[in-house]
C-alpha cells in the first residue's frame, strides 16, 4: 500500500470504516483564516466548505452543529429548537477534549466523545461539501449525504 499524502486522521479512519469516498484537499492554514481563506485555496464557494462548531448548552453537554461556511449559527433559534434554555460556544480546551481535534481542525467524523450533530437543513441540498478532515489545513470533500453517518438531526439556524 503506497504511502498517502495526506494526514491520516481519525476523521480519514472513520471515513474509510464506513466506506466513504473523500478526496483529500491540503491548504495553507492561516490562522483566524476561517473558511474564506480554505474556499479560497481551494477555489470552490465558502457556501460548500461546512464549519464544525463545537457548542454547549446550559447543562455543559456538548453538541455540534454543522454549518455553511458564509453563514452564521442562531443559538437563540438553535436553543428553542432543540427545547434547551441556553447554547453557547464551547471552551476551545473543552471542544478538543470532546472532539479530539485541535479548534480550526476540528472534524464532524471520528470525535472521541460521540456528541449529538446538528446539521443546517438547506446542507443537504448541495451535492458535493468541503468539511474538515480532523487536521488544520486539511479538508475532504465528501457527498453531503456521507453526514447521514453521524445520525444527524437537521435544524434551520443558519443567519
Amino acid at each position: 500500500m503506497s504511502k498517502t499524502d495526506y494526514p491520516v486522521t481519525p476523521a480519514v479512519r472513520f471515513l474509510r470504516t464506513h466506506q466513504i469516498n473523500f478526496i483529500p484537499q491540503l491548504y495553507p492554514y492561516e490562522e483566524h483564516g476561517g473558511t474564506a481563506h480554505s474556499a479560497a485555496c481551494l477555489d470552490v464557494p465558502e457556501h460548500r466548505v461546512i464549519k464544525t462548531i463545537v457548542l454547549q448548552n446550559e447543562q455543559k453537554q456538548g453538541l455540534i452543529v454543522l454549518m455553511h461556511g458564509d453563514k452564521q449559527i442562531s443559538t437563540r433559534n438553535l436553543a428553542r429548537q432543540l427545547g434547551m434554555k441556553h447554547i453557547e460556544p464551547a471552551d476551545p480546551k473543552q471542544a478538543n477534549k470532546w472532539t479530539g481535534y485541535l479548534v480550526g481542525g476540528t472534524s464532524p467524523f471520528g470525535t472521541k466523545t460521540a456528541l449529538p450533530v446538528y446539521v443546517e437543513r438547506s446542507v443537504w441540498d448541495l451535492e458535493t461539501i468541503y468539511i474538515n478532515g480532523g487536521k488544520r489545513g486539511f479538508l475532504v470533500a465528501v457527498p453531503s449525504a456521507a453526514l447521514k453517518t453521524l445520525n444527524p438531526q437537521s435544524v434551520d439556524v443558519a443567519v
